[in-house]
């Protein structure tokens, strides 16, 4: 119950964080991003960490966990950052939305492969609805560019192969980084909040190790000291949400499966067009096949994430599509 609620907390945050991070990359660049979003991370987790009482955990765990949470960090902040920002960019978070929702279609293959979790109707339903979400976004005007006047309704253009290329690779950099978590505190025969916290640190620090050598070169750390303020204010608000999101996601890890964690997350969909709305509807594709490719994936991950035993309970169906839905593979 703990994980589902801090990976429910975690989804808000990633959506406020998307929003924020539209705003930045619309003036700033990718490598200024990654320049402010990545290291201001570390102190907030050494402070939350040391205030805990936490700190101690790092001399505990294995040396496997370690490498797995390294191999997490530079995966998921330096990766899957990277290509986020760069499919943003290209062609806004309510496009890029659904295309790294797929991500949860291969964290989930990896759980039961290598995790020992199960696949169900109800998570195969939810795959096919995810998959589906994308899809439905192709039809919209904004895209296909069927009119002019279609197109002249938003205040940009996306970059169509740009954005889903990366958004691609941002997605399978996302789907793995789960695995390589969970499978870092499977080797602890007992975790709590704290491993999440000390798990986020080392992360981080590994992130940021690897982007300080490429602030090394002069002119590498010129260009992210030129970002302008505009940029600069949102990039850090995308920082400071990003890095609340990921203490969240990292305690709901330490305590609970994959399989229940990954899914709400992906419910940050439902947030990230709330806000959106709000804050950059001059800078998103809000039309109907968008909208509806987003509701689609949302409801693909709720169904991702109920309970078999719960919707039986509810609906309380014939004996035999009770049957049905108690069934798993493997």
């Amino acid at each position: 119950m703990l994980g589902g609620f801090l990976a429910l907390l975690a989804a808000a945050t990633f959506g406020l964080n998307a929003v924020a991070t539209r705003r930045g990359v619309l003036t700033g660049t990718v490598a200024q991003g990654l320049a402010i979003t990545i290291p201001i991370a570390v102190p907030i987790f050494f402070v939350v960490g040391l205030t805990t009482d936490s700190l101690g955990i790092l001399g505990d765990l294995p040396v496997k966990s370690l490498l797995l949470l390294g191999i997490a960090g530079v995966a998921h902040f330096i990766v899957g950052r990277y290509a986020n920002y760069r499919a943003t960019k290209a062609m806004g978070a309510n496009l890029v939305g659904p295309v790294v929702s797929s991500s949860l279609i291969l964290t989930l293959i990896l759980a039961i492969i290598f995790l020992d979790e199960v696949m169900t109707p109800l998570r195969i339903v939810g795959i096919v609805l995810i998959a589906l979400g994308p899809t439905l976004m192709l039809r919209s005007p904004a895209i296909v560019r069927k009119t002019q006047q279609s197109v002249n309704k938003i205040a940009f253009t996306p970059r169509l192969i740009e954005g889903y290329a990366f958004g691609i690779i941002c997605a399978i950099a996302f789907g793995t980084t789960p695995i390589f978590i969970r499978s870092a505190f499977l080797e602890l025969a007992e975790t709590n909040l704290g491993h999440g916290i000390v798990g986020g640190l080392l992360s981080y620090v590994v992130a940021t190790a690897l982007l300080g050598l490429y602030l090394l070169k002069p002119g590498n750390l010129r260009h992210a000291l030129s970002i302008d303020r505009n940029a600069g204010k949102w990039f850090l608000l995308t920082g400071l949400f990003v890095c609340i999101s990921q203490m969240l996601r990292f305690m709901a890890l330490a305590i609970a499966p994959v399989s229940v964690v990954a899914p709400i997350i992906q419910t940050s969909g439902i947030f990230r067009t709330i806000f959106g709305w709000f804050i950059n509807r001059k800078h998103e594709v809000f039309d109907f096949w968008v909208l509806l490719g987003i509701a689609v994936t949302i409801l693909g991950t709720t169904t991702l994430t109920i309970s078999t035993e719960t919707v039986i309970t509810v609906i309380d169906p014939p004996q035999y599509i009770s049957e049905f839905l108690r069934w798993h593979w493997p």
